[in-house]
């Protein structure tokens, strides 16, 4: 295995209380494996993003990377640690250096961590250039002359500068617009397949996780609630939660929409979170145990935290065409732009 994350814990102090952004989450990622973590904005994932990584140190909970604790390595070792392990912003308007220029800000995490000469480096980075769809003269370029599809291009590639196993992308599309996610999801695909990368997935856009996972994680208020291969996730949800989430998705044939799954509200405050299942405020399907009792995520390859569910109801989705418009043409261009390889 290549990451292990046991439960990983992080509170923020505040005013009111501690604040639980990410309250014991346990995830693996294997080696060439993509493994999505998704759920609504502030369940935590973007922290568990980058307490992966050790840019923000856990409150409790054990870290291993190949094998290695990296719970508390020292500065020489958390060095190593990070020339194997990259992330892939989500804002790439604001993850570039505006003082540097396109070729420096590739060749920068090579001489920070030794790697080549100085013509090594200027040759890796015009080969990286060239992976991601930019040109050898774009490296004398400044960032605010990039579109923010070729920013995000950039910050791949400067990513992938030291050559890392794994790479944790922070929702890499979803500041994109709709005609570039494609290009920069196929992009991935095929430098995942070309170096052997792993990665953890972060985003909210089911259908590219659909097409980018091999395994998803479903993120609710600071606990992962259901864990399954992405196939099994998506015909078989077992979680009421997961269950909203996917019939969120808009389907272009009304006559083929299943039943909205009820999920009135917002998310509770992670200040204050429920008695018993984090879920029940919202849950359609919630008893007094799931108020008493919080569930634990169960072990095996359809993971899931709910004490009911293997009474609920069928789920009733349907995804073969299950997508709005906008989403099918994306993947349609996709699945073109891949079979053309």
């Amino acid at each position: 295995m290549l990451l292990e994350a046991t439960d990983l814990t992080k509170h923020y102090p505040a005013r009111a209380g501690l604040v639980r952004a990410v309250d014991g989450v346990s995830l693996h990622v294997a080696r060439g494996e993509t493994l999505a973590l998704v759920g609504e904005s502030g369940c935590g994932k973007s922290t568990t993003a980058r307490l992966v990584l050790r840019l923000i140190e856990p409150t409790s909970g054990t870290l291993r990377f190949d094998g290695e604790d990296i719970s508390a390595l020292s500065p020489a070792a958390l060095r190593r640690f990070r020339r194997r392990a990259q992330i892939i912003f989500q804002d790439p308007y604001a993850s570039l250096n505006p003082r540097l220029r396109v070729g420096q800000t590739i060749i920068e995490p090579m001489e920070v961590h030794g790697i080549g000469t100085a013509t090594e480096r200027r040759a890796r980075m015009e080969e990286l250039l060239g992976l991601v769809g930019l040109a050898p003269y774009h490296a004398q370029r400044y960032p605010h002359e990039f579109s923010g599809g070729q920013r995000q291009r950039i910050g791949i590639a400067r990513a992938l500068s030291v050559q890392p196993e794994l790479v944790v992308c922070d929702e890499p599309v979803s500041a994109l617009d709709v005609s570039i996610q494609a290009q920069v999801v196929n992009l991935l695909k095929d430098l995942q397949s070309r170096f052997g990368l792993s990665y953890l997935f972060i985003a909210h856009d089911l259908a590219v996780v659909r097409h980018m996972a091999d395994r998803v994680a479903v993120m609710y208020l600071g606990r992962i609630v259901e864990v399954a291969s992405k196939q099994e996730l998506f015909a078989h949800p077992r979680h009421p939660y997961t269950r909203a989430l996917l019939h969120a998705i808009p389907h272009p044939d009304p006559a083929r929409r299943g039943k909205v799954v009820p999920l009135g509200g917002d998310p509770p405050s992670p200040i204050n979170p429920p008695s018993g299942c984090r879920f029940h405020t919202r849950c359609a399907f919630a008893t007094e145990l799931c108020q008493r009792e919080e569930p634990v995520l169960t072990t095996g390859p359809h993971a899931v935290a709910c004490h009911h569910t293997d009474s609920l109801p069928p789920a009733g989705l349907d995804f073969a065409g299950g997508l709005s418009e906008t989403a099918a043409r994306r993947l349609a261009r996709y699945a073109e732009a891949m079979a053309t390889k």
